[in-house]
């Protein structure tokens, strides 16, 4: 992390609040937690250069393993270099060899980065190490060229998977296809079905894929046609396909249709189960029927189905969206009472709840409360936050939270960057601009590709501002990687 140009903020008397209680009692007398080793690996790793790296990597006294390989390489996911930098470099230690799961996540990282030639050198390293490739690397592919816009590049890697030792089955087409469709590219997913499905003999699987990638694009009435093909083929469709379409109503907005169709369910007797409930609870509540979703949720114990996590999540999620974060709270408080674990998307919707609602110190509070839970915050997580302070103006509170991050437990991702790149432009202060321009180059560097108009953005104010040279700078050291946006013009 660059050191900021910026002042520490005087400290402001603090509000009273209430504690949100947990599933056990926190002290104030708990020491830190320790840093996990992986995030110490990490910190470790992003300190190095590429001559000093080897020398720690490959001292005798740390211990590799597959798992821990595993750990450090997802710590370093959002600085894809240096993720790639360890993984190649510890390739070449004495004793310790790479998985194949080790290699998967090297191919995803350099597929994100779209350094095509390190992800295919990988995938010719694991074929001669008979390590994979796999069906597993193969399906990472795909979805990579997918991301890059590249989806008929993403049908030729599953057409060409045999030629890497790696034939191609029932469920390499259903993983195809669903990438194509959770990228929105149903249309695509479709043809390549109609044209497959006699030779994979597709399954209830396959046209729940499908019907999914209607569904994602609000395209109901086709998702019907592909549930109807599918009953006059003979294949019967199962709960998940129901919960498909149900949610497919509600994502359209048709909620009348969803609800007659969950009551053709269960005059169907269909085995209605928490992921149907989980979806209505969160469909209603997102249109404003919040009365209903608290209906729906207080009705599934007496039709003999409990709530999950992810129930109540969601109804904590309609709460802050729909009613208030005070609401929410309390179903957050009768949830851990009742002996449930919060997971770390319970926390984030609560958090973006009590940010929404313009109790910062509430949402760090709960922050801080999820580390003493040992359920470890995320990347959205940091975002959340990040995104209130700026909202609110307190863009130094806001860049503690990201100096924090950089400390390898949870490194930025792209949209920490964008978030207090736009927040430097709200104070038109000369020496924002100059944060806005380390930013730009740190996330390039991280292997990020910002867009035109973020790059754009940051050099004209540098140069309105009088910082032409380090507009300059921006350009020639940056132009070198290749990684630019095109047609940027000083």
């Amino acid at each position: 992390m660059f050191t900021l140009l910026r002042k520490t903020p005087s400290q402001k008397n603090p509000k009273p609040s209430f504690s949100i209680p947990l599933h056990h009692n926190l002290t104030t007398s708990l020491p830190p937690p320790q840093t996990p080793q992986d995030a110490a690996f990490a910190a470790l790793i992003l300190k190095s250069d590429p001559q000093s790296l080897p020398r720690i990597l490959h001292d005798p006294n740390i211990h590799w393993t597959p798992d821990s390989v595993n750990k450090t390489l997802k710590r370093l996911w959002n600085h894809g270099p240096k993720a790639l930098l360890f993984f190649k470099t510890l390739d070449r230690h004495p004793t310790y060899t790479h998985s194949s799961s080790s290699y998967d996540h090297a191919v995803d990282i350099a597929g994100r980065l779209r350094d095509y030639k390190s992800l295919w050198a990988f995938v010719a390293r694991m074929r001669a190490r008979r390590v994979g490739p796999g069906p597993r690397t193969f399906a990472i592919i795909a979805e990579r060229y997918v991301a890059a816009g590249k989806p008929d590049r993403a049908v030729k890697v599953f057409l060409s998977m045999h030629e890497h030792g790696c034939p191609q089955d029932l469920n390499s087409f259903n993983t195809v296809l669903d990438v194509l469709c959770k990228a929105k590219r149903v249309e695509k997913a479709y043809n390549l079905f109609k044209v497959f499905r006699g030779r994979f003999r597709a399954d209830c699987v396959s046209y729940n894929v499908i019907v999914n990638g209607w569904c994602l694009i609000k395209r109901t009435p086709k998702a019907l046609e592909v549930l109807r093909e599918m009953v006059e083929r003979g294949i019967e469709p199962s709960l998940v396909t129901y919960n498909v379409m149900l949610k497919g109503y509600l994502r359209a907005g048709q909620v009348k249709e969803a609800w007659e169709f969950f009551l053709e369910m269960k005059k169907r007797k269909c085995e209605i189960d928490v992921v149907t409930y989980t979806t209505l609870v969160h469909g209603f509540g997102v249109v404003g029927e919040v009365k209903k979703a608290r209906k729906i949720f207080d009705g599934m114990v007496e039709e003999g189905v409990l709530p999950s996590v992810a129930t109540y999540n969601a109804l904590i999620q309609v709460l802050c969206k729909k009613d208030s974060a005070e609401n929410a709270v309390v179903v957050f408080e009768e949830m851990v009472r009742k002996g449930y674990v919060p997971n770390v998307t319970t926390y984030n919707v609560l958090i973006r709840g009590l940010c929404h609602a313009g109790d910062m110190e509430r949402g760090m509070e709960l922050m801080e409360r999820m580390k003493g839970d040992e359920c470890e915050p995320n990347v959205q997580t940091y975002n959340v936050v990040i995104r209130y302070f700026c909202d609110d103006g307190e863009i130094e509170k806001a860049l503690d939270v990201f100096e924090k991050m950089g400390r390898g437990e949870c490194l930025p991702n792209l949209d920490t960057y964008n978030v207090l790149i736009s927040a430097m432009f709200v104070r038109k202060k000369p020496e924002d601009l100059l944060v806005a321009g380390k930013l730009l180059i740190e996330m390039v560097d991280r292997g990020f590709l910002p867009r035109k108009y973020t790059f754009n953005r940051v050099l004209d104010g540098l140069l309105l501002t009088g910082n032409q040279g380090f507009a300059k700078e921006i350009l020639r050291s940056q132009s070198k990687c290749g990684r630019l946006p095109r047609q940027v013009k000083l």
